[in-house]
């Protein structure tokens, strides 16, 4: 059995990607951005665990998703039991999405990091990437909160050096 360190849990968004999103709250988080939406989800050790098979049930059960969006906290730091969690989800035909502090070209650098950031992003379709950035705070951008943030199209995106970008307006 896996777990996961989690804050929380949303049954039913839409402010966390497009469409009906299940969303999951990491717990942890080493990037502690400055105005952070989230600050609770930073010091691991702050959440409870749950059993991954609890979430996939929890998400089985909802046949209006469209999918589950990661958030956090930062779930690179769990890779390897949400990327169990996350193929369950596809196998459905649902999309993950992946919310994290790191950019893409650093998780594709590091995929055999001691966390396994190579396994989560293997599953994930959608990936919006890098910290946020106070200062670069857009109210305007759909499902980020700052323009240094980018919308990538993972699965798109393989083997490519520059990530394609993904646009949900």
């Amino acid at each position: 059995m896996d777990f996961v360190e989690i804050a929380g849990t949303v049954a039913e968004s839409v402010v966390d990607g497009p469409g009906i999103r299940f969303v999951i709250f990491t717990q942890g988080c080493p990037h502690r951005c400055k105005g952070c939406h989230n600050p609770h989800t930073w010091m691991p050790g702050g959440g409870r665990m749950v059993n991954i098979d609890d979430l996939f049930r929890q998400v089985a059960a909802n046949p209006l998703l469209k999918g589950v969006t990661l958030s956090g906290g930062e779930p690179f730091e769990q890779a390897v039991p949400l990327a169990r969690l996350a193929r369950q989800v596809r196998l459905m035909g649902k999309d993950v999405i992946s919310y994290t502090g790191y950019t893409w070209e650093y998780l594709l650098e590091h995929p055999d990091d001691h966390r396994r950031f190579g396994e989560l992003l293997e599953v994930t379709d959608y990936l919006v990437d890098g910290p946020f950035v106070e200062e670069l705070k857009d109210l305007k951008l759909p499902f980020r909160g700052s323009a240094n943030q980018r919308i990538i199209d993972v699965q798109m995106s393989k083997g490519l050096a520059v990530p394609v970008t993904a646009y949900w307006g």
